[in-house]
This record gives structure tokens, sequence and C-alpha cells, in this order.
């Protein structure tokens, strides 16, 4: 019996190893499935919380293979945990599905829109969406063939894009026996780091006065311009007296509707970030006072919104190792000479001095613990601050294409982008087995959460009390 024992401990390996080759084959012959449904959310392009069909498409995808959905949850209507198993671990896999507005772009290496000022997928949330839906269908497929004991969970998140989706979902509780999250993102390289980000308080600063005639009559008038330029203006002078890795920018959004009016009504809408979310919280503080200084200089009234407010992502070194090291194992991103060519043209409307070479897609980057948080922000940090999290990223774009571009959406559209979906698909889905597989990384993942937001954390979400904005982008 010790014989027969210790010849079946020397094979396990061996039978992990065949059953992760089954699992990736099984999602090479499902990758023009997977492919399709990303081609359709890229071709009717959603903004965040009107994405009714997106959403109804995942939802569809993830019950006909027998999961449980649940939709509307947190007061979002397009929200929605899709669940196969029982018992523990839990493991989450986050999917997104929003689009942005005015970058709509059809998939060739020029600009043409499909619709001027339309929106578009310039961030790959088709991608996104798709390939996490993949992974949770290929990980409930091979627990069911195995006879795995635990739960997956896809959650349907929302309105990543300035909406905050994910903020609603971690203060509703439906995250809060996840034992470990997985996500991913679209990019230009192959990454599956634990690296952080930026957190983020975005406003609306809204300033109220008197109209009157602007040549006749101007004394009488009170004007919300100027509340809103005074503001401006102060808040850039505070850009001199905050710490350098901070990022202030605004727009304003509303101004008056004729010069020989005094306007009546004037909004600005303001992004705060940093690497630290309580530092945000005192720079935010300090841009209030200047609102409300702004309005008694100006004699107009003023009142703001928080829209958005997220926190930057606490790395987990415990996943990220395992899903850098199943990233080594999927490879990169391989271009056809027709890619290739695309790629070439793509890179041709760069700015000048931007370096990039097609075979870049084809390379994983080294993996780096990166504690402090540059570029832009994510309402995955919320998640990360409540469950042991893990992300990657993979080259569904031309290598040095930056997000939020119309290259981006152009790449999107097209064979790059599905092979990059597929990447990430099959790097979250052997992640996920090796969770459930070693029930010591959930314990660890744990461990670490715990070190690193320090003893008596509690979750405050930076947007308070506020019920999701679901008219944000209406």
């Amino acid at each position: 019996m010790k014989k027969i024992l210790l010849s079946l401990a020397l094979l396990a390996p061996f039978f992990c190893i065949g059953q992760e080759a089954a699992v990736l084959s099984k999602l090479d012959s499902k990758s023009d499935f997977y492919g399709d449904i990303a081609m359709q959310l890229w071709s009717n392009p959603e903004l965040g919380y009107l994405e009714t069909k997106s959403s109804a498409l995942l939802q569809k995808t993830l019950s006909d293979a027998g999961f449980k959905v649940t939709a509307g949850v947190a007061e979002i209507p397009t929200a929605f945990v899709a669940e196969y198993g029982s018992g523990k671990p839990v493991v989450g896999i986050m999917a997104e599905f929003d689009a942005l507005p005015g970058v709509s772009q059809k998939a060739v290496p020029y600009r043409e829109p499909v619709v001027e000022g339309g929106a578009g997928h310039a961030c790959g949330h088709h991608l996104f969406g798709s390939a996490s839906v993949a992974a949770g269908i290929s990980v409930a497929e091979w627990m069911k063939e195995n006879n795995i004991k635990g739960t997956v969970r896809v959650y349907g998140t929302p309105a990543e894009e300035g909406g905050g989706g994910k903020v609603y979902m971690a203060k509703s509780g439906v995250m809060d026996d996840v034992d470990a999250m997985l996500h991913w993102h679209a990019g230009s390289s192959n990454n599956a780091g634990a690296n952080s980000s930026l957190a983020n308080i975005s406003t609306k600063f809204r300033f109220y006065g008197e109209a009157a005639h602007a040549a006749a009559a101007p004394d009488r008038g009170r004007s919300a311009l100027d509340g809103v330029e005074a503001m401006n203006f102060m808040v850039n002078l505070m850009r001199e007296h905050v710490p350098m890795e901070t990022r202030m920018h605004y727009v304003i959004t509303s101004g008056g509707e004729a010069p020989n009016v005094v306007p009546a009504y004037a909004e600005s809408y303001h992004y705060v970030r940093h690497p630290d979310a309580l530092k945000v919280k005192e720079i935010f503080a300090q841009m209030v006072k200047i609102a409300e200084a702004a309005a008694l200089g100006t004699k107009t009234e003023m009142e703001y919104e928080i829209i958005n407010g997220v926190y930057n992502i606490l790395p987990n070194e415990t996943i990220s190792r395992i899903m850098h090291k199943n990233l080594e194992i999927v490879g990169g991103v391989e271009y056809t000479a027709e890619e290739r060519k695309f790629a070439e043209e793509i890179i041709s409307t760069f700015p000048e001095g931007v370096l990039a070479s097609p075979e870049d897609a084809a390379k994983i980057e080294p993996f780096e613990v990166r504690e402090k948080g540059t570029g832009g922000s994510t309402d995955v940090g919320d998640v990360s601050w409540i469950v042991p999290t893990a992300g990657l990223r993979t080259a569904t774009w031309v290598p040095e294409t930056s997000a939020h571009t119309w290259q981006a959406v152009a790449a999107g559209g097209t064979t790059i982008g599905k092979k990059g979906m597929m990447v990430a698909a099959k790097t979250l889905t052997l992640t996920a087995m090796d969770i459930f597989n070693d029930p010591s990384v959930t314990a660890a993942a744990k461990a670490e959460l715990d070190r690193r937001r320090g003893s008596g954390f509690k979750y405050e979400a930076l947007t308070g009390e506020r019920k999701p904005p679901l008219d944000y982008r209406k």
C-alpha cells in the first residue's frame, strides 16, 4: 500500500500537467466562440452603467454553461455575479465591459471612426469581459470533470471608466467571502507583476450665480463661470504645494450659453490622484476649501458631487507570482505576416520618439513588485483592500499603444486583440486551477493582505454614502 501511495504522489505532478494541457487545448478550440462574443461587444460599445446588451450577452454565456447568475447586484442594473460550485475556496474573476465616449474607430490602421463622436472600446473592456467569462467557464468545466471542490465566480463589474462599479459592489458585500480575486486588462505588453495604481477622487463642482445682460446691466449679474475660473486658477497654483506624485486634471463641462449673458450656472469636473488614498483625501479636502473661497470671492453659491473615488491597488505577491509563472507557460502573442503589417502601420502613427517593435508582443516582461502606483486609477483598487487580488496585462494592442486611443480601438477589433484575450483567458484559468489545487495559497495570500493593509483596517469607500452614479454618462 505504501508503495502505491508513493507512486501516486510521484505521478501527481504529471496528472496536473496533463490536466493543464487538456484545459488549454479546449480553450484553443473555443477561441473563435469567445472571439465572436468579444467582437459583438466591440461592435456595440456601451458606456458605463448603460451596458445592457453587453452585460446580458455575458450573463447568457455563463448561464448556458451552467452558472447560477444573479443580475442587478449592488443596486446596479448591469452588474452581476455568476457562480459555479459550492464551498471553499471561493475564487473570483472580474469582468469589465464598458466603453469610452468619443473614440469610435474601425479596425483599420488609420483614423476612421465608425460613428463620428461615437463610443469605442479604447480600453479593451470588450476583450476583458469575454476573456474573464472564458476563464470562468473553463475553470468550471475542469472542476466538474475532476470533481474539484470549491466555488468559482465571475463578477460582472460595470462602469470602470469613472463610474466605480466595483466600489459599490465591494460596499454591498458580494465579495466578502472571496478567498482570491483575479482580473486582467488589455494592454500593449504581457506583464503579471504585483503592481499598484493611483488612488483617485473625481468630483463635479457646480457654481450658481445670477444671470444678467452682460453689456446693459453687468452689475446685476453674478458669474458662475467666474467661480469656476477662480477655482481652477487656485487649483493650478496648488500644484506647487502638493507631493510630486500627485496628478490633478479637470475640464469645464458647462460655462454658459452666450457671451452677452452673465452665466448663472457653470461646472468643472476634477480628478485628484496619488499613490496613497489617504493623501488623496487630504488634497481633495484642500480643493473643496478652494472651491468655497472661489464662491465667496465671486458672490456665487457652490456645491460639489463626488462622482467616483477609488483606492490604490494593494499588491499581492503571493498570487501574482503564480500568475506570472502561468503567463510564462502560456507565452505572449505571435503575429502572422498580416498582423505584423497591421502593427507596423499602427506604429507609423505614433508620435516621433515612441520606439516600438511588433516582436515585443511575444515577450513576457520580468516579474516585479511595485508598491507605489503610477499612471492610471482603477476600481480594482477597492477590491484589493478587501480580498487578496492579482492581475495581468496582455498584448491585445500593438506594442507601445496608449490606452484610450483610436489605435487601441482598432487593434482590439482585430485578431491581435483576440489573441491577447486568449492569452489572458488561459493565464487566469491556470492560476485559478493552482489556487484550487493548493490550499496553502489562499492562507498565504490572506496573511499578506493583512500585513500590507495593517492591523485594524476597516474599508471605507472614498465615495462616502452616495449611491452608484447610474446617470454619469447620460
